[in-house]
């Protein structure tokens, strides 16, 4: 009997030699004349153990990890195929701890199957969404994305609903559009990428949902050049949707159409801010714009537009088929549902989290994450970004919600968690606050694109013990100067990490000061 033998073949894997991995495992059934069935699936997001070979048993799928080319030889001999001990034997996949504390709504198809297999995707509740979607009038569509408190993933946590509704509410007489903002840029984050490789659909058919529910016929994925591979995973997905019915002129003979393109970016870190990324689509330079007017009244050519995160649409398919209450009813207050947090840095197990809101940052990093890689005490978590604040050791049990966080002077962003152990400088990293800011502003507005320069010459002048107190009272000055006068969100965010680290680890900048 032909055994099912699943590698990922998205980037994360393929980094770490799982197709190396896989063309000797192929080679080690032949010459074994074992039959083999390889299926390229996505990542299950657990990093640390890729490549991840998964083996389809009676009892379920068995994993072993991380696996080398060196070791299928062994795996064999140790009969992995019919789930056999081994040293590299995890156990039922389901049931790994990291795995198996975990409640996945976004990702719940994760490495499931081969991300392009579309039966495959149906057999485990894909379309349920869209064909709940096509038997509901538009504001219906809103008015359930609204009350199930989805916030927009990307960073701002604006009411998706809200957005959707304000752009069915524009004059019908033109275009709209879904423009998807899959620029994903932040450090440390790659929970957008790890979808569009391994479940392509599920953001396509939150795009058509999202079409259906504003009467936007017209989707663009603006996708970072830096992933090539979620570029081509991408294009294969509309076309596999395109030749089933599900996307074009007459979505599943309905006499709706909804049809999606994919545009690559060109790695520009501003473009991930929504009018800048319009701005791109449009062909011109990735700048920010003055607002208002807002992207859902006057956005890409100047026609109302939804611009959501990767995440927010691949959300709302589930939404949609098992309703808001259930969506609700995960989560904390106004931070309702699942948030997938990403864990990397120093960090002994790196990875994708999707839990509901209200996890603490220790559960997060010490419990899923193991503490840290280099197993020297933990000195500071930066949480949303290389614009995020750091959280400080004594702020671990803060839970993850977006009140909690912003109250504690911190940001959710798009998930991402960043370690650091007690060898880190923060002084060094307050400088990389400000020439990150100097090197990707769009240059447009002058607190952004002068200030971030004058904040690292200071943060070096400081580094130096050049008149410390003095040169971090301007910091503060400069700090106020860029968050109130900032065009946009890359100048106004800066002053985070640079505040938070003078503010919680004061004695990386006091050397040398006398």
């Amino acid at each position: 009997m032909t055994v099912r033998v699943f590698i990922p073949g998205d980037s994360a894997a393929r980094s770490v030699e799982a197709d190396t991995v896989a063309d000797a495992l192929a080679r080690e059934a032949s010459a074994r004349d074992l039959p083999v069935r390889l299926v390229r699936n996505g990542s299950r997001g657990l990093l640390w153990l890729e490549p991840l070979v998964e083996v389809e048993t009676d009892a379920g799928r068995i994993a072993y990890g991380p696996v080398k080319p060196a070791d299928l030889a062994g795996l064999f001999d140790a009969g992995f195929l019919t789930g056999g001990a081994h040293p590299l034997c995890l156990g039922p996949t389901e049931a790994i701890p990291y795995l198996a504390r975990q409640q996945r709504l976004t990702f719940a198809r994760l490495g499931l199957a081969n991300p392009l297999d579309l039966p495959a995707y149906e057999a485990n509740s894909g379309l349920a969404g869209l064909r709940a979607a096509l038997a509901m009038e538009p504001a219906a569509i809103c008015a359930a994305v609204r009350e199930s408190g989805l916030r927009g993933r990307g960073g701002a946590g604006f009411p998706a609903g809200i957005k959707w509704q304000t752009v069915l509410d524009q004059p019908a007489d033109g275009p709209k559009y879904i423009a998807c903002n899959a620029d994903e840029g932040d450090s440390g984050t790659f929970a957008d990428r790890l979808l569009m490789e391994g479940d392509p659909f599920a953001l396509l058919e939150g795009m058509a949902i999202a079409g259906l529910g504003t009467g936007a016929e017209h989707g663009l994925i603006y996708i970072r050049s830096e992933y090539p591979d979620a570029i081509r995973v991408m294009g294969e997905a509309v076309r596999v949707l395109e030749a089933a019915g599900w996307l074009g002129s007459d979505i599943a003979s309905s006499g709706k159409a909804f049809r999606v393109e994919i545009r690559r970016g060109a790695g520009a870190y501003i473009c991930g801010e929504e009018s800048a990324m319009l701005n791109s689509l449009e062909g011109k330079r990735g700048t920010a714009r003055a607002k208002p007017p807002i992207p859902a009244i006057a956005g890409l050519h100047g026609r109302p537009t939804v611009v959501n995160n990767v995440l927010t649409l691949a959300t709302v398919p589930a939404i949609l088929s098992h309703g808001a209450e259930w969506y609700k009813g995960f989560g904390e207050g106004r931070s309702a549902g699942t948030q997938p947090f990403q864990l990397a840095g120093n960090i002994k197990r790196g990875g994708l989290v999707e839990v509901p809101f209200g996890i603490t940052l220790r559960e997060l990093v010490e419990e899923y994450g193991g503490g840290t890689a280099s197993g020297r005490p933990l000195k500071a978590v930066q949480i949303g970004g290389p614009l995020g604040a750091y959280a400080s050791a004594d702020q671990l049990d803060l839970p993850m919600t977006y009140e909690a966080l912003a109250e504690a002077g911190l940001m959710l962003g798009h998930g991402g968690i960043v370690v650091f152990d007690d060898s880190t400088d923060m002084a060094a990293m307050a400088r990389f606050a400000f020439d990150f800011c100097a090197i990707e502003s769009c240059g447009k507005c002058t607190p952004c694109r002068v200030g971030a320069v004058r904040g690292r010459e200071t943060v070096e002048k400081i580094m130096r013990g050049e008149d410390v107190s003095a040169n971090l009272a301007l910091i503060e000055d400069l700090a106020e100067l860029m968050r109130d006068g900032s065009l946009c969100a890359m100048g106004g965010l800066t002053p985070n990490p640079v505040l938070s680290a003078i503010e919680k680890f004061p004695e990386d900048f006091m050397r040398g000061s006398g």
